[in-house]
């Protein structure tokens, strides 16, 4: 983008913007590596059993990592999810359902983060792909991704409850 505008004026508009991104770009990058370093140092472990999942990196995993806090905090894995807005919330009063009133509770950022991962697995992955087609038969594809992504919320809260890495046969399996 630099020098080709012939406008004076619009040239130096776009080399200053073009500054700025460099210059945030720069800073973004210095504090994604001091908040790895820290989180490496403060919970390693879980930091690298997220990581050998694929479709998370650094990124997501440090989502996961400060949103959830410890994974000990819940005590089952439909709290986790229900926590993570991996399942709809019911309303409920003396046996009788109102519908799902109540859809904005929990982790927005877990939803995000649970929902990149679903599509990152799938990409270059035949396994994981089949594996949606067979749930696409049984529902459309937006509800088989989101189904995808409540898998991979179990699957990440028993990996860091029992800290054992990505096993790929057992997830698909089950």
């Amino acid at each position: 983008m630099r020098n080709r505008f012939d406008d004076d004026c619009v040239q130096r508009n776009i080399d200053l913007d073009l500054n700025i991104i460099a210059f945030y770009k720069h800073e973004l990058s210095s504090v994604e590596c001091f908040i790895e370093k820290h989180a490496k140092h403060h919970n390693g472990s879980d930091y690298h059993i997220l990581t050998s999942f694929p479709g998370i990196g650094r990124i997501l995993a440090l989502t996961i990592l400060y949103e959830i806090g410890s994974i000990g905090r819940f005590n089952t894995v439909q709290d986790f999810a229900s926590y993570s807005r991996l399942i709809k919330c019911k309303a409920e009063s003396a046996g009788k359902s109102y519908g799902t009133q109540g859809n904005k509770i929990g982790n927005a950022h877990l939803k995000w983060a649970f929902g990149e991962i679903a599509v990152l697995y799938l990409r270059g992955n035949d396994k994981a792909k089949a594996y949606l087609l067979k749930l696409q038969k049984r529902m459309s594809k937006a509800k088989a991704l989101s189904a995808l992504a409540h898998k991979i919320g179990r699957c990440v809260y028993y990996m860091l409850k029992n800290q054992k890495v990505f096993d790929e046969k057992r997830f698909l399996a089950g």
